[in-house]
């Protein structure tokens, strides 16, 4: 039985295609049945860091050497303006598809645990939060669904409930890294310090620019008496 719903499921898709066709994000050519977001050929064409894998790896760690301790700082894609990148995160942060973060955490996430075994050096990932505010505005928060894929694929537990924001900050967008640090160095707390208290964390967010969000992050969570911090975006600048 499940085989015949499955092969129905299919040529309900197949039948919706014809009429409805979906479209890649990227390159708006129909998607094929297999395909989620993003074509075949658009994926093998996404500027992937490698930072997990060695390469490039210095860079992101240098924006957080002699501030705060941070395990690895891996970031899945390369962003730059009016790129694929940034196409994909406009859509998943302004166009309300929430899903495509949970498939590029997936993509990438299964990178991780061939390439690197990262699934080994963790106990638990959170997102950086948004402010009450802002969730309500947006409807959902981007970070959480980029660390649900990497959570499926890792097989490591994921929480939204151990952090928040105390006050709404302005958009990071334009400012220098003081200027970022400053907007968000006192609006962290963590909630539930046992949920973090001497395990491996990994940060999640959507895109590293400075590092200085993350910093503060990480500093309230070495606060709670968190074993280590680790963190994952979906995207650095270069």
């Amino acid at each position: 039985m499940k085989t015949i719903a499955k092969l129905f499921k299919a040529g309900l898709n197949d039948l919706l295609n014809l009429f409805y066709p979906n479209p890649c994000l990227l390159c708006r050519n129909t998607l094929q049945t297999h395909e989620e977001f993003v074509c075949t050929a658009c994926r093998l064409e996404l500027p992937e860091t490698g930072q997990h894998r060695g390469e490039a790896l210095i860079t992101n760690q240098l924006k957080f050497a002699g501030k705060v301790p941070v395990a690895f700082v891996y970031s899945y894609l390369y962003f730059t303006k009016k790129g694929k990148t940034q196409r994909l995160i406009h859509a998943l942060k302004y166009q309300e598809k929430k899903e495509i973060g949970c498939v590029l955490g997936r993509w990438y996430g299964y990178q991780l645990k061939t390439d690197c075994q990262l699934n080994e050096q963790l106990d638990l990932m959170v997102g950086v939060p948004l402010h009450p505010a802002r969730l309500r505005q947006r409807g959902y928060n981007q970070s959480d669904w980029f660390a649900r894929g990497l959570s499926e694929a890792l097989e490591i537990p994921w929480s939204d409930r151990a952090l928040s924001r105390t006050k709404f900050t302005l958009s990071q967008t334009g400012k220098d890294r003081m200027g970022r640090w400053e907007n968000v160095s006192d609006v962290f707390v963590v909630k539930e310090p046992d949920l973090v208290a001497n395990k491996r964390i990994l940060l999640v967010d959507d895109v590293l620019t400075t590092g200085a969000t993350l910093e503060a992050f990480t500093v309230a969570l070495r606060a709670a008496g968190c074993q280590s911090v680790g963190i994952v975006t979906l995207a650095a600048t270069r």
